[in-house]
């Protein structure tokens, strides 16, 4: 199998410059990212994912940086290397400083050792968090 291309706005079908023309509209940004450009091979599939994206990360019950904070965490975990960047930039835009990042690394590496801890021990659910 060929490695993958990402597409760029020039040499994009139709319905690929229309998923690029909204994320760019949404995001304030002149071009899209790699992310978005690599998915561009499949159009069903780059279309799917920014209408999920962009409906799970607009504004709602919580704020853009706490969304972003959680998707830098999960990134950290599932150790995903372009999604730590890129999830990094975005928070910092939307006000994550440098303590409120080490704290966050801290919490993620502690919510991974206590979750392999439970799981080894097999530790089963108290009563009281049984809810």
């Amino acid at each position: 199998m060929p490695k993958p291309r990402p597409i760029d706005y020039a040499d994009a079908s139709p319905a690929v410059r229309a998923v690029y023309d909204d994320i760019k509209a949404t995001r304030g940004v002149p071009d899209v990212n790699n992310f978005w450009k690599y998915l561009a091979n499949d159009p069903q599939g780059l279309e799917r994912t920014w209408a999920s994206v962009r409906q799970v990360m607009a504004p709602g019950a919580l704020d853009a940086l706490t969304k972003e904070m959680i998707y830098l965490a999960v990134s950290v975990t599932n150790g995903c290397g372009y999604c730590i960047a890129s999830h990094s930039a975005a928070a910092a835009k939307a006000g994550m400083s440098e303590a409120m990042f080490g704290e966050l690394m801290a919490v993620v590496g502690m919510a991974n050792e206590t979750n392999r801890l439970v799981n080894g021990y097999r530790v089963p659910i108290d009563p009281a968090f049984d809810v």
